[in-house]
């Protein structure tokens, strides 16, 4: 599932539907042909499909409090099955900064306004769809929104190339999505694994 693009705003972002997988068939499984994307040195703070500063994608729930805290807001609710999928600000993490666990481990990173944080290519919040195809290529998938209209769609890129099935399941397969508005911005990041591909959020 893929965070809608009403998860802008930081307040209504908890409060997002079950996990679900997209049924768009424009994405694709953990077999890939073409070049992996290059990649420049990203410094420590920087978005990469593996995670963001501490946070590792793959960790365990009791890793990620160690390295950036405990939930911020735990009186929020971040799913409706926290034990299964769960979303939350760590303490030490940045604004606009949400993670994902899901039966206890680091699943993906995602990001919204107010967010200033860039991914190893250099795009964030407010980056143009133009922008994101033209650096990533071939490499990209690209797949139509699923609540708004066009031009808002998600851009998607994964380590090791374009994948040729159309949807990843391989837990090992790390990639960077880009959600973008009806004016063609990007409102959402999501770093990590087959759960960048969710429409929706845990709520």
């Amino acid at each position: 599932m893929r965070l809608t693009a009403s998860l802008v705003l930081a307040a209504s972002v908890l409060a997002l539907g079950a996990c679900q997988p997209a049924a768009n068939g424009s994405e694709g499984s953990d077999s890939a042909a073409a070049t992996p994307p290059a990649e420049s040195s990203p410094s420590a703070d920087t978005l990469t499909a593996e995670g963001w500063g501490p946070l590792r994608i793959g960790m365990t729930l009791d890793e990620v409090v160690a390295a950036a805290g405990p939930d911020s807001d735990p009186e929020a609710i971040g799913g409706p099955e926290p034990e299964y999928c769960d979303q939350f600000r760590p303490e030490q993490a940045p604004e606009g900064l949400l993670v994902m666990i899901e039966q206890g481990v680091l699943t993906s990173i995602s990001i919204f306004e107010p967010s200033t944080l860039r991914t190893d290519r250099g795009f964030g919040i407010g980056s143009t769809a133009a922008e994101i195809k033209a650096a990533y290529g071939d490499a990209a998938t690209v797949e139509p929104h699923h609540y708004v209209g066009p031009p808002a769609e998600y851009i998607t890129a994964w380590n090791g190339g374009r994948p040729s099935e159309p949807y990843v399941q391989d837990p090992n397969a790390r990639g960077i999505s880009y959600e973008t508005d009806e004016n063609g911005v990007v409102t959402l990041i999501k770093v990590g694994g087959p759960s960048i591909q969710y429409v929706e959020g845990c709520a």
